[in-house]
């Protein structure tokens, strides 16, 4: 099994056996909302990650992952768009559990508005680097989208907390694949400001992410009516 494959299997394996205890977050019961989250995400990530790839943004060391590609992305690195949000959201359900949640200030759905498409405006500077460029358009984007879907969400304390702790599982395991390297960035798609060995741009690759991810499984808990108890 490859070491990018382990790192995977790790990711997950806490919050999946924890996922069915019957005591606390009773994870399991929110696999519905999860699945929409997984796919509906999961679908715009893998296509982000496909054409930046094809782009030559990163590229992937084949001493650190097998042979089995699905659009020219290892295996391994289709399973990250599984492993990594059903954990962060896990964490997520954790902290509504164990420290509930509250808003932290009224939302201003026009001020975040007005932030988002300044973010994404900004983007358009940095368009020599692919990968500047769609990290912060992202950003901006992400930042709209949930000011239009749950105007509420950047006003959350839970949400503040869910995104420091992932912020330090991020940092973690994105400096395993980039220290080896597991990932290897290409210097004319990165601005070059690096924090240990991450580039910049993937602390703002894991905000969009796991944002995302976040507002579509809330968004689908409602939906289907499925409560935290």
């Amino acid at each position: 099994m490859s070491f990018y494959l382990w790192l995977n299997v790790i990711i997950l394996a806490f919050p999946l056996i924890f996922s069915f205890e019957r005591r606390w977050i009773k994870f399991y019961k929110k696999l519905k909302p999860l699945m929409i989250s997984l796919v509906i995400v999961g679908i715009f990530f893998i296509a982000w990650d496909v054409f930046a790839t094809s782009r030559g943004h990163w590229s992937f060391n084949p001493n650190y992952v097998n042979s089995i590609k699905f659009l020219g992305l290892p295996l391994e690195e289709i399973l990250f768009f599984v492993t990594v949000p059903y954990s962060c959201l896990f964490v997520y359900e954790s902290v509504i559990h164990f420290l509930g949640d509250k808003k932290l200030f009224s939302p201003r759905k026009w001020l975040f508005t007005i932030i988002g498409l300044l973010i994404t405006l900004s983007a358009f500077a940095f368009y020599i680097k692919e990968y500047t460029f769609l990290a912060i358009f992202s950003v901006g984007v992400s930042i709209l989208f949930v000011s239009l879907v749950n105007g509420e969400l950047f006003s959350s304390q839970a949400y503040w907390i869910y995104t420091i702790l992932t912020l330090g599982l991020f940092l973690i395991f994105n400096y395993i694949l980039t220290s080896f390297p597991i990932v290897q960035y290409s210097s004319n798609a990165i601005s070059g400001f690096l924090i240990t060995t991450i580039p910049i741009e993937d602390f703002l690759f894991n905000f969009s992410m796991l944002t995302n991810y976040l507002t579509i499984y809330l968004w689908a808990s409602k939906k289907l009516k499925i409560s935290n108890n």
